[in-house]
């Protein structure tokens, strides 16, 4: 008996060095994601082209995998448990495209998907992603409903309107869109950069977008430097990347936790 008391008292004691150590490891990880090499909008583009190039990744094979991504770190952020239904608003390029394939795996993960894609990209490439949408329930919106009417029908808004190339300002024809982003009163996913900022400078004078979460792409851009994104939540997606490509552009990246595609950064 007084051995099994000694065992408790030694456990109570122990316990709080325990919860100090098990803090400070979490706290190392997430400090070891801050030191990272954030890309320019040139770096961004010449990193792309060199996938394609050098490497011969596909454009549809790269959009995959991002997609996926982004469906994963929505989902982690946002369980179908509290946001089980998504509007995916995609623009139209690549990011679109992005957001086309998330809309699938976001079906199969639970959720009921909504997709608003207000300039459609006149290519196989995009006319079969939204095909296969359609095959898997998504619904596909024409008109958007008013930002203020959002959270009747959405738990969780997704961006994939602009990409790393956008620059401003934003085309007349996708501005309601974009407003329905800002004005939705519904936590937002960002694809790779939040629409409507700068690539390297983030946010610009006017309203812009606030996100709950990015989910960066490959690797991260300027504006998706923690002084700019504030607390919004920020995963990477982008365990494709050969290692030349990581040490061209002198990558310094956070480790991928066992077979997860994602990978949360400071």
């Amino acid at each position: 008996m007084s051995k099994l008391i000694n065992n408790l008292f030694r456990s109570v004691l122990l316990l709080p060095f325990v919860n100090v150590f098990r803090s400070s490891v979490t706290s190392s990880k997430l400090s070891n994601t801050c030191n990272m090499h954030y890309l320019t909008q040139e770096e961004a583009v010449a990193l792309d082209q060199d996938l394609f190039n050098e490497y011969k990744f596909s454009v549809d094979q790269l959009m995959e995998l991002a997609g996926l991504s982004v469906a994963a770190a929505v989902a982690k952020a946002f369980p179908t448990s509290t946001h089980n239904s998504a509007l995916i608003v995609c623009g139209p390029g690549n990011n679109g495209g992005d957001g086309l394939v998330a809309a699938r795996h976001l079906t199969l993960f639970g959720y009921n998907v909504s997709v608003h894609y207000p300039k459609r990209t006149p290519k196989p490439l995009y006319e079969s992603l939204l095909h296969q949408c359609k095959q898997f329930g998504v619904n596909i919106l024409d008109c958007l409903p008013p930002p203020n009417e959002l959270q009747k029908d959405y738990k969780v808004l997704v961006d994939a309107l602009f990409g790393f190339s956008f620059k401003p300002p934003v085309r007349e024809s996708l501005k309601p869109a974009l407003d329905a982003l800002i004005d939705g009163g519904l936590p937002v996913c960002s694809v790779d950069i939040p629409s409507g900022w700068d690539v390297e400078k983030g946010p610009g004078p006017d309203k812009a977008l606030k996100p709950a979460l990015v989910i960066s792409l490959s690797a991260p851009k300027l504006c998706t430097q923690p002084e700019f994104l504030g607390t919004a939540k920020h995963y990477l997606g982008g365990r494709f990347l050969p290692p030349g490509i990581i040490a061209k552009y002198n990558l310094t990246l956070p480790s991928y936790p066992n077979q997860d595609q994602i990978v949360q950064i400071c």
